[in-house]
């Protein structure tokens, strides 16, 4: 069968258009890197298994028979359905490879050698490929199923998560995973360039743990560099001081001064004789060494007024500040409501609202062309009778 383009994927404009993905990758990683692909225009089929990609069971909550999980990493691609260890699927496979720009996948070693996806990657050697693995390929862990939170905990970033006289905490969204996928988008598409400019770069591997553990950013580097073990702190930041929430009348702002220059501005506009009195805190590495201290005399100070009023009275100060959201709130504030972030979707079940990409192309957000498919609803079209 031909792989002809999708008419969704014409004359978009987009950067990628005319590229075709191929994605074999379940969950969440592997189909948030296909998934920006198809935003920035190319052409994606995603490839599931009989018993479908599991991320569509991982429910509540659902929209009709799909996982609201699985809406969120799987716009803009067409859906078949193929068993590798068939024969005359594999060949039909094998077949869209032949034809492919790119291939996402995120097989464990054993199921790369049962389904034979050595033989697919042969027939097609300047296909751009990107896995993603457990971890590095090769390592004492690498053949070891893992999800986001086995990730988050292997790699340290729970170990930082949480307060310091309570248990290790998970991020409440599935950061390990996000990360991941973003790398692996930036694997795809440097294979893309790569290969449009005459160079070799044709196989990329994204690895969860070492993904993760990249976003340990500074407090890796403290370690690394000058031996310090970071611990869990909650919200507070282990080279800046204040740096997190303080409590108000009725709930909390979030402070983030990040320079000596916007704690003096804080203590003008604050006008506490107790906080004015304590000079030594001029300095930033001072703050830090006494933050327990320093965060006492704040939330008295802000427990006096309500969350509203120090937002409004903090508004023109030039210190960064602002409100802390739940997920309602954050969709609820004018940024979002005033802005063209979210849009309509179409799925099996009818139109949702979903997040429209973050990124903009010359001044421009990617539009939502397609959204999530039925299981299998394009097999016919892309594989034939098989």
């Amino acid at each position: 069968m031909r792989w002809e383009i999708h008419e969704s994927n014409v004359g978009t404009g987009l950067p990628l258009e005319g590229i075709r993905v191929l994605d074999f990758s379940r969950v969440l990683a592997g189909p948030l890197c296909a998934m920006i692909a198809g935003d920035l225009g190319a052409d994606v089929v995603k490839v599931e298994g009989p018993d479908g990609d599991p991320v569509r069971a991982l429910a509540p909550p659902r929209l009709g028979d799909d996982a609201t999980y699985y809406l969120a990493v799987n716009r803009h691609r067409r859906n078949v359905v193929a068993d590798l260890r068939d024969p005359s699927h594999f060949a039909a496979v094998m077949d869209l490879v032949r034809q492919a720009d790119a291939v996402v996948e995120n097989y464990l070693p054993n199921q790369l050698a049962t389904l034979q996806i050595q033989r697919l990657r042969d027939a097609n050697p300047d296909c751009v490929w990107v896995s993603v693995t457990p971890a590095t390929s090769g390592g004492p862990v690498a053949a070891q199923p893992s999800f986001d939170l086995l990730a988050q905990a292997r790699s340290g970033l729970m170990g930082v998560t949480g307060r310091a006289d309570g248990q290790p905490t998970k991020v409440g969204s599935p950061l390990a995973d996000v990360v991941t996928g973003l790398y692996a988008t930036v694997g795809l598409m440097t294979g893309l360039y790569a290969r449009a400019t005459g160079r070799e770069a044709r196989r990329f591997e994204a690895p969860l743990l070492e993904s993760t553990m990249s976003a340990l950013i500074n407090q890796a580097q403290g370690f690394l560099s000058a031996g310090v073990n970071p611990t869990r702190l909650g919200n507070d930041h282990p080279s800046i001081a204040p740096y997190g929430p303080v409590a108000t009348a009725d709930g909390y702002v979030l402070l983030a001064v990040g320079t000596d220059g916007q704690y003096e501005r804080l203590v003008s506009v604050l006008g506490d004789a107790a906080l004015r009195s304590r000079v030594e805190w001029a300095t930033n590495a001072a703050r830090v060494a006494d933050l327990a201290e320093l965060r006492a005399v704040l939330d008295t100070i802000f427990s006096k007024r309500s969350t509203d009023y120090w937002l409004e009275h903090l508004s023109a100060s030039g210190i960064p500040h602002g409100p802390i959201f739940d997920v309602a709130g954050a969709f609820a504030q004018p940024q979002i409501v005033d802005g063209d972030f979210v849009g309509i979707m179409d799925t099996p079940a009818g139109p949702t609202h979903a997040m429209r990409s973050p990124l903009l192309v010359d001044g421009r957000r990617p539009p939502i062309r397609r959204g999530p498919r039925r299981l299998g609803q394009d097999t016919e079209e892309l594989l034939g009778d098989v």
